[in-house]
């Protein structure tokens, strides 16, 4: 039977020469149709959405047409950039890209996200009512958790910005400083694609201003003032103390953010007998808690008997929050301590349960500590400030003033927060809205003021006759945007030097109120801080340091 089978198949396959050639050409065709059916089957299996691919257990990549890489919360706000970018496809656009990692783990940190993409995509809704040319295309650009998988998406955002169908020019957002975000802003950099960084506050992502002109990251700019500039700020705010009375607490994770932060804590003016020596912890991670409950306890313990009653705090918003408790539940004898950190302090309210404001509470209701920290933003500021101004003004001359006649500095975001929130309530009144917004945090805020600064560079750079500028000449815009070609962001007056840093930029100095019984706290507006000591200039052009 089977010699009966194989004389049949060599008699049918090859027997003759044609025979021969047929049936080798049917192996070769039905092998390359195989491998090509096996090669879609595994990318369609490893596609998330058009320019996302899975890597590692995540979506890494880049997409502009609605994809909210799984995240329930920010798939409102994601259809609304997808919906504005095809309104503007068929029409001269240009692209910038938001570099986030777009799938957290906590409930905190997505809702922190949605308020990101909610400021970039209210830039986009901005700038394409305006007359301004070229109209805005948003395209969201995963790099991983912790930015660890950038690697994966640089290479796309390069090709983007050479290629006439996409005219990407600038690549913004950036929330975290890491390493590896550092690694992204260089690799785009390097590659002459231009980058505006909207939140990370690590000195290491700031170039250092040069008089000869040469920078760690050619063509990159930020708006949001470094770690040691806030540092000086919350310094010159609170005044000066002396050494003995201030004690740092700083994380020894590899962790840029909190490098910088203590470097700036540390290098604070303080004069006086020497105080305490540093406390230490080790976290596992950014939102990582690990045991560093358990490591506060002998830290706590040696605060209070210290006789410092500052404590700088140079670690994440997640070990934060956990020292507060610590600090609180031990009481320190009724002591009450001042607790200052920098900008991730932002991220407390999100991470704050009512338990957690009720231990911030002494029985009385009264605030058992003092936490403070140098927002880049706050809803208050403005309104707040240009009312003391006036008051002030009072004071000195018999007439309180109209708020028309207060200070540009203090004018100008203001009325650029006012279209802020019009440009809310027509978003939220119309269609499905973009989800939950507060403003409270400064995300919307930041990232509002970044892609506009992207756009308002892009649109500066734009060649008298051309659809779009390319991306060297972006690079080159940021030095010039002072004086007259400033932004007025919501957060502030944007005026960059020739390196690409915000100037005298305010900060708003924030503090935690527990609230009353059974209530969710705040954080509220204290004053403005700025980073020189004095009030920016009004005509916001970059002073000399010499």
């Amino acid at each position: 039977m089977l010699r009966t089978v194989a004389d049949r198949l060599y008699e049918n396959l090859w027997a003759t020469l044609l025979r021969r050639i047929v049936t080798c050409v049917l192996a070769v065709l039905v092998g390359c149709g195989t491998y090509v059916l096996v090669s879609w089957l595994t990318v369609e299996a490893r596609t998330c959405a058009e320019g996302v691919t899975e890597s590692g257990g995540e979506c890494v990549g880049v997409n502009g047409s609605g994809y909210s890489f799984g995240v329930a919360e920010t798939a409102p706000v994601a259809r609304r950039i997808a919906e504005e970018n095809r309104r503007v496809e068929k029409r001269p656009h240009v692209t910038v890209a938001v570099m986030l990692p777009l799938q957290p783990d906590s409930r905190a940190e997505r809702r922190q996200l949605r308020s990101e993409l909610q400021g970039a995509f209210l830039a986009q809704y901005r700038a394409n009512r305006e007359p301004g040319k070229p109209l805005l295309r948003l395209v969201l650009a995963n790099p991983g958790k912790d930015y660890a998988r950038q690697g994966e998406v640089v290479p796309d955002l390069v090709r983007m910005s050479r290629s006439p169908r996409h005219n990407l020019r600038a690549v913004t957002g950036f929330n975290l400083s890491l390493d590896a975000t550092r690694d992204a802003v260089r690799s785009l950099t390097d590659q002459q694609v231009p980058v505006l960084v909207a939140r990370a506050s690590a000195d290491a992502l700031a170039n250092r201003e040069s008089d000869d002109g040469t920078y760690d990251f050619k063509g990159l700019a930020r708006i949001i003032p470094t770690n040691e500039q806030q540092a000086h700020a919350l310094a010159d705010f609170n005044g000066s103390r002396t050494d003995r009375q201030t004690v740092l607490v700083r994380d020894t994770r590899g962790d840029p953010y909190v490098r910088s932060l203590a470097r700036a804590f540390q290098r604070l003016p303080e004069d006086g007998p020497p105080g305490p020596d540093d406390m230490t912890f080790t976290s596992e991670g950014v939102a990582e808690p690990g045991d560093v409950d358990n490591q506060f306890r002998p830290t706590v313990n040696t605060i209070c008997n210290s006789g410092a009653d500052t404590v700088y705090f140079a670690g994440r918003s997640t070990h934060l929050r956990l020292f507060l408790k610590r600090l609180a539940q031990e009481a320190c004898a009724d002591r009450k301590f001042t607790v200052v950190s920098g900008s991730d302090a932002a991220s407390l309210e999100y991470r704050m349960t009512r338990e957690d404001w009720a231990e911030l509470r002494d029985g009385s209701g009264k605030p058992r500590m003092t936490v403070q920290y140098a927002a880049p933003a706050h809803p208050d500021a403005w309104s707040t400030e240009v009312r003391r101004w006036q008051e002030k003004e009072r004071k000195r001359t018999g007439e309180k003033p109209p708020a028309e006649k207060a200070p540009r500095s203090l004018r100008d975001p203001l009325a650029e927060l006012g279209r802020l929130r019009e440009d809310i309530a027509a978003v939220q009144s119309s269609g499905e809205g973009m989800g939950p917004s507060r403003l409270s945090d400064s995300r919307t805020m930041l990232v509002h003021d970044g892609v506009y600064t992207a756009v308002e560079g892009i649109r500066g750079a734009k060649p008298t006759g051309r659809a779009a500028p390319s991306t060297e000449q972006v690079g080159r815009r940021w030095a010039t945007m002072q004086a007259g070609n400033r932004v007025d962001g919501t957060s502030g007056r944007i005026c960059l030097t020739k390196a690409g840093n915000p100037y005298d930029k305010p900060l708003a100095v924030v503090e935690l109120k527990p609230g009353a019984k059974d209530a969710r706290g705040t954080l509220g507006f204290v004053g403005l801080a700025w980073p020189t000591g004095e009030r920016q200039p009004e005509d916001c052009v970059v002073r000399s340091s010499d």
